[in-house]
């Protein structure tokens, strides 16, 4: 018996040890390529941590309950560049994602594990006591007792050598992995995308309120002109009131450009997962960040490699097809091989006249053998299942049809949007400088007697209108800019020096209160 018992715990042994190796070298494989991800992370967190501490997001289940806990106290300026090292510190919804793409990681690994054999262990009484009197009313029949200790413990070892099954639901486990990296990379993207739109549109309330302070000055010097010459005697009382009514749509504008700049302060530190108590502040100025730097068919090719949605829409169809076949496999023949060993010890006697409590017995047993079990008719369960998934497989094929064709318009759309945005920009520049010129020579007209004050109002807002368009202009372009690079999967923006043009020059030198460095857009190679 011990013989037999030894050979057999050899060979377990080896049999657990030599199912095949690839099985675990592969899988392996596949789970370790998100540690990069992961430690890259990792590694950005904690470069941002000697600078970015105070910008760490608050505790999960963290909720204010006083006033001073979500009262605004301090104020951080952030820059473009850590726009993304922060996201991704920070932003909740990255973290839930790639907490999917763990439990996806937990899944595939326990999909892998019908490779193995299985051991279980039962034991019942360790130990168990007994006891027992039984009473004859016959007297040709002695009374009897027992009185004994035992124990016993069973170990089976159980391995499927022919699941139909485990394949099709190990293959479906690893493609769900793969589509949870996918699914991780395309939300990173779209918070990116959303992160830098809320910047600049904060860069813009920005700038929207340097230009109306700037009008607001310049109104009231007008306003202050206009009262001067009425009680000069020159001017009259509606130019006065002209000049009032300037100033207050110059304040409204104030007004509705410093309600979106909160707006936008509250907006960005949503999505950055700020603490309760930080507001985000940006110092930059809204400027051309560079040119896309490839023509249309190339951006179109791009995106189709990068795209995400495509190589998950491809996992669908070997998701299906795999759970197809995985039900097919419920009606097919299975085969394990079951090693069972029992053993037991027990201490004592039973139904004896007077029990020996000294006296012991153990028994061990080993069986060996194979079990096979097939669901031959389950009702066309396993039928219905599998047409249903090749179904679904046709269906997720039509949808990468329908994405491929969505992808293109989507960037033939932000590409034409670009290039109209890119002549906006320097439409809207000329339309300042004009604006700004006009106003210059409306004041002298008004100082000199020739024109009216209502002249100088209309410039004015011409003028306030022109900068706020030119501001728009530049963030919708810088926006497009960003919406490419995320739907090519490419940052192709070549970088520009913003320089005034000979033409500019020549035909605004020497003009004053007319050219600003800033304003020109234009971008030189």
């Amino acid at each position: 018996m011990r013989r037999v018992k030894r050979k057999f715990l050899i060979f377990a042994g080896l049999f657990i040890s030599g199912i095949n190796p690839l099985w675990a070298t592969s899988s392996q494989k596949i789970i370790s390529k998100i540690k990069f991800k992961e430690e890259l992370s990792k590694t950005q967190s904690q470069k941002e941590q000697g600078f970015l501490y105070e910008l760490n997001s608050p505790e999960d289940l963290f909720l204010p309950s006083r006033t001073r806990e979500v009262s605004v106290k301090t104020y951080k300026n952030i820059n473009l560049d850590q726009l993304e090292e922060i996201l991704i510190n920070n932003n909740r919804t990255i973290k839930i994602y790639l907490e999917k793409v763990d439990q996806a990681k937990s899944i595939l690994k326990s999909s892998l594990s019908s490779w193995y054999p299985t051991l279980n262990l039962t034991a019942n009484g360790i130990p168990q006591y007994f006891s027992s009197n039984n009473y004859n009313e016959s007297s040709l029949i002695q009374d009897t007792s027992s009185k004994q200790w035992s124990s016993s413990i069973n170990a089976q070892i159980k391995w499927d050598i022919i699941n139909p099954a485990r394949v099709p639901e190990i293959a479906s486990a690893r493609d769900s992995f793969e589509k949870s990296k996918y699914t991780y990379s395309i939300i990173l993207r779209d918070l990116k995308l959303e992160a830098k739109k809320r910047y600049f549109n904060l860069q813009k309330a920005n700038e929207e309120i340097e230009v109306a302070n700037k009008s607001i000055a310049s109104s009231r010097l007008g306003l202050r002109d206009a009262e001067i010459r009425f009680e000069s005697g020159i001017g009259t009382k509606l130019e006065v009131l002209e000049a009032k009514t300037q100033l207050a749509r110059d304040q409204q504008l104030l007004n509705i450009k410093s309600g979106e700049q909160k707006i936008g302060q509250r907006s960005l530190a949503e999505i950055l997962n700020f603490p309760e108590d930080v507001t985000p502040l940006i110092g930059s100025k809204t400027k051309v960040l560079g040119i896309w730097d490839l023509s249309l068919e190339d951006s179109i090719i791009a995106a189709y490699d990068a795209r995400e949605e495509l190589d998950s829409i491809l996992l669908d169809i070997s998701i299906n097809n795999s759970n197809a076949n995985a039900a097919l496999a419920a009606g097919q023949p299975k085969l394990s091989l079951v090693n069972t060993s029992s053993s037991s010890f027990a201490k004592g006697e039973l139904n004896q006249i007077s029990p020996n409590t000294s006296n012991t017995s153990s028994n061990f047993s080993n069986t060996i053998g194979l079990n096979a079990s097939w669901f031959i008719f389950d009702g066309g369960n396993s039928k219905s299942l599998y047409k249903y998934n090749k179904s679904k497989a046709k269906e997720a094929k039509l949808n990468f049809a329908l994405r491929r064709a969505q992808i293109r318009k989507e960037v033939e759309e932000v590409f034409f949007k670009l290039e109209s945005a890119k002549l906006n920009i320097s439409a809207s520049y000329i339309e300042v400088l004009s604006a700004r010129e006009s106003l210059r020579l409306a004041k002298l007209r008004y100082k000199s007697g020739i024109t009216t004050q209502r002249e100088v109002v209309n410039n004015q807002r011409d003028l306030t209108d022109s900068e706020v368009r030119y501001i728009i202009s530049v963030t919708s372009y810088n926006t497009l800019l960003a919406d490419l690079s995320r739907q090519t999967g490419l940052d192709n923006i070549k970088p520009c020096d913003i320089k005034v043009t000979q033409k500019n020059q020549s035909d605004f030198d020497g003009k004053s209160n007319v050219y600003e460095s800033n304003l020109i857009p234009l971008c030189q190679p």
